[in-house]
């Protein structure tokens, strides 16, 4: 058995039985352990960005980790923008990356790179195997911690994956959860008590289950205090049934004016409320002078247990919790626009489905109308670094195969990595994606403006616009190997995803603006 062999048995033993490859000549004898190996499945890539963000989503959905595999320095790089956003959620990721062979690496032969220089600011565990007999214990340590949602790079030089190995590596236990402080949540009942409406219980990561919120709708009714999450979250269960809360709005102007009175905020994983740019002549942080921010978890805490006992100490019951009139959600008929688009999309989610977001401008006001569709999960981008959503959208369907994915996206962000379409298609994934499509990046021309720039002249609009030629997103589709169309009104979109959504499979629709 080599070292490649002993780890891809590692993986398999320790619960990571998907990899999302893009593999190059380093990485050959593990992809020729991978024929040995029952167990695991292994899904390629054309773009490493499209390997990473898939192991983010997989992450989310399944709470396992999935591994990648990347060639060498630069095709770690490629893959860096969606580690960011995969670090942000708090997603847990095995990134195998191939070295040259230690005895090579003096040489400085072309794709020679400081691989743990280029790992670490996205990773928070780092290690290169100094010899094949050490590789299935780096990977079991890299299972562990990424285990605990973090992101683990093992760096594998090709001769330590050629050379002959010990054997299997044992993972250590799962840690549990940490609980958390009782002393923080009697700091927040403390507060709460006397609040009232002046207090934000402010959500994040696993506090937006369907169980985390109900138990904040029951503290919410109990004491008056506002519940809401973050701008961005890393999974939120939506939909009718389930607590519908607001989130802290983007745009700064519109922040600013709907946490102006509160005095107290309490995070549940949550960071304190900034803005997510600075701005000339406008704050950072986007709290009221005064009020007092108090941390009840961190991500690495179990915020639902918190929750509970916070309920409990309060004396909150589920009767409680205040009734909450959704938006009425009717199929639209007549022109497209945001209002008609977020109604079609609300009555379209099947129950169960999962919805990755990333349509910025357009889906600003997705959330009213789409608490009173069926429920579902909702992800979006933790991070910002655009490309995110067709990766982990393809991720999210090999954790769940049963469960429909909604992706949707803006035609600029979709083109950083359309290479998920291709693996969508080959892997038979059960993805519909949304392409709207306005032909410019239009939330950088409403940067343009935040920023005090000015007046767009001809070559700033030429650096926001993304026509000429204009993007046909039903050909890329197809040369994809998915099908696709265009729709121009409510009803062809009406059309659009009813069948999409009656037909397992890759679909794409574009919504031309």
């Amino acid at each position: 058995m080599n070292g490649a062999e002993s780890l891809v048995r590692t993986l398999v033993k320790g619960g990571v039985d998907v990899c999302f490859a893009n593999p190059g000549t380093s990485e050959m004898h593990f992809v020729a352990a991978l024929d040995r190996v029952e167990g695991m499945r292994c899904v390629l890539g054309l773009f490493e960005g499209v390997v990473t963000g898939a192991a983010d989503g997989y992450y989310r959905m399944k709470g396992t980790p999935a591994s990648t595999l990347l060639h060498l320095g630069p095709g770690l790089a490629n893959g860096l923008a969606n580690l960011h956003n995969a670090k942000k959620a708090n997603s847990g990721v095995v990134n195998i990356v191939g070295q040259h062979a230690v005895y090579h690496i003096e040489y400085n032969a072309p794709l020679t790179s400081d691989i743990e220089g280029l790992a670490r600011p996205m990773s928070a565990w780092v290690r290169t195997s100094p010899n094949s007999k050490s590789v299935a214990r780096d990977g079991a340590a890299a299972i562990a911690a990424a285990k605990s949602s973090q992101i683990a790079t093992l760096i594998l030089p090709a001769d330590t994956a050629w050379n002959e190995a010990d054997g299997i590596a044992e993972v250590p236990e799962d840690s549990q959860r940490a609980s958390y402080s009782s002393q923080a949540v009697d700091t927040a009942a403390k507060i709460l008590r006397g609040g009232g409406s002046e207090n934000l219980l402010l959500l994040t990561g696993s506090a937006l289950t369907e169980h985390g919120l109900a138990l904040a709708a029951r503290i919410a009714g109990k004491t008056g205090c506002k519940v809401m999450g973050q701008t961005y979250n890393p999974r939120m269960a939506r939909g009718r049934g389930r607590f519908s809360i607001e989130r802290i709005p983007y745009v700064i102007e519109q922040a600013l004016p709907i946490l102006k009175d509160f005095k107290n905020i309490i995070l549940v994983e949550a960071n304190d409320p900034v803005a997510f740019f600075a701005y000339p002549n406008k704050p950072s942080l986007l709290k009221p002078e005064g009020c007092e921010v108090h941390r009840m978890t961190t991500g690495g805490e179990n915020s639902v247990a918190a929750l509970e006992a916070l309920a409990g100490a309060l004396g909150a019951k589920p009767q409680d919790a205040p009734a909450q009139k959704l938006m009425e959600i009717a199929k639209p008929t007549g022109p497209l626009n945001h209002a008609s688009i977020a109604q079609a999309i609300a009555m379209a989610i099947p129950e169960n489905a999962i919805v990755v977001d990333e349509s910025i401008t357009t889906g600003r006001g997705f959330f009213p109308p789409t608490a009173a569709a069926a429920p579902h999960d909702w992800l979006q981008n933790m991070g910002g670094s655009i490309g995110f959503s067709t990766p982990v959208a393809t991720g999210a369907a090999v954790a769940c195969p049963d469960r429909k994915v909604i992706c949707m996206v803006g035609d600029g962000s979709a083109m950083y990595t359309l290479q998920s379409l291709w693996t969508q298609a080959r892997e038979g994934l059960d993805v519909t994606t949304i392409v709207f499509s306005n032909r410019i990046y239009q939330i950088l021309r409403g940067e343009f403006d935040g920023v005090g720039a000015g007046k767009p002249g001809t070559r700033a609009m030429d650096m926001l616009s993304i026509d000429r030629p204009t993007l046909d997103w039903v050909a890329l589709a197809k040369g994809m190997g998915v099908s696709g169309r265009a729709v121009t009104t409510a009803d062809e979109f009406n059309k659009a995803l009813a069948e999409a959504m009656a037909e397992k499979g890759p679909r794409l629709i574009e919504v031309q603006m």
